[in-house]
């Protein structure tokens, strides 16, 4: 297994895993596929940003990606705070290569001076809330029927984990 830092040549594959958990899973509440440009300009408002974009790779292509971005937009009061996301090939989930991912991503979010990360998970998943939990995520919030996706309203929980001590001064 090979984790580095996303290219275009990953674009195929990271839409891939994407599309296949939108048309099966309420891990993302989107309803309709993507397309590889949509994919191409979320990878470079990434990286415009500086925010990462990870693949983990084997044999067979990308097998999972990750990255993080703005948490409620590009507020400034926001700006030690990112949500992440991760996503893995569905003939290889529950082998480690999401933990390799978030775990990849936690200093890079430290390295940019981020306090606090925060994972978006809908409420009926409990491997990725146990999954959150053994990283050090807590949860933090849980919002009743905000989403809706295969005919049901959609709870959503929110998980944090802090990157550095609690509060933990901030140059302003």
């Amino acid at each position: 297994m090979e984790l580095c830092d996303a290219t275009d040549a990953d674009l195929p594959g990271i839409l891939a895993i994407y599309n296949e958990v939108i048309a099966n899973s309420t891990a993302v509440y989107a309803t309709e596929p993507t397309t590889l440009e949509e994919r191409r300009e979320w990878m470079r408002a990434r990286l415009a940003r500086t925010f990462p974009v990870l693949v983990a790779r084997d044999a067979a292509g990308v097998a999972g990606f990750a990255s993080f971005g703005d948490w409620r937009g590009s507020w400034s009061g926001y700006r030690y705070t990112v949500e992440h996301s991760v996503h893995v090939r569905g003939d290889v989930r529950a082998r480690g290569i999401g933990r390799q991912l978030l775990e990849a991503l936690v200093p890079r979010a430290r390295a940019q001076g981020k306090h606090v990360m925060i994972g978006g998970i809908d409420a009926t998943n409990s491997a990725s809330i146990r999954f959150h939990a053994r990283l050090g995520f807590e949860p933090v919030a849980h919002f009743r029927e905000v989403g809706h996706k295969f005919g049901r309203w959609l709870d959503l929980v929110f998980m944090q984990r802090l990157l550095g001590p609690p509060g933990e001064p901030r140059p302003q």
